[in-house]
């Protein structure tokens, strides 16, 4: 299964029509928030199932604020991460995942990516599809793809 996560489009969708054009065919399609409006455009031009979280520059969405979903052994939580404090750590987001059960955390809002393996709950965030804040520049995205033995893979990809 092949897995797209983006996050802090805010709204100028360029980059990820080019990233969708150079990853596809996928499987699911996570976005995880600052999307500012453009909700039904993403829904236009990506092919498979698609689930979005709202983040803090998003105001008139129903869409709920995290939600849990489950693929193969993995049970994801995800969130914009703005309302847990996650440009000063990711504690507080591993601290909630576990909550509800979590063993990965998808968040985006730092516009930083990030891929920490490192202890129970993993914590990944693709950076900013448009304005990305790391050394470099780039903006970006992750692949998440899920092998015939049922593990996680993640690869960091730049536009």
């Amino acid at each position: 299964m092949k897995i797209m996560i983006v996050s802090d489009s805010h709204g100028r969708n360029t980059n990820l029509e080019k990233a969708l054009e150079k990853v596809k065919p996928i499987d699911l399609f996570l976005h995880l928030g600052d999307f500012e409006g453009s909700e039904e455009y993403i829904r236009s031009i990506v092919s498979c199932e698609i689930v979005m979280v709202p983040g803090n520059n998003d105001y008139f969405t129903g869409l709920e604020k995290d939600k849990i979903i489950n693929i193969g052994i993995y049970t994801m939580f995800l969130t914009h991460g703005h309302r847990y404090g996650v440009n000063f750590g990711t504690e507080r987001l591993r601290d909630i995942a576990t909550q509800y059960g979590a063993n990965i955390a998808l968040f985006g809002h730092t516009h930083r990516p990030l891929i920490d393996l490192s202890s129970n709950v993993w914590v990944i965030n693709p950076g900013s599809i448009t304005q990305p804040r790391q050394e470099g520049g780039k903006p970006s995205f992750l692949i998440m793809d899920i092998d015939s033995n049922g593990q996680a893979h993640f690869t960091l990809n730049y536009i």
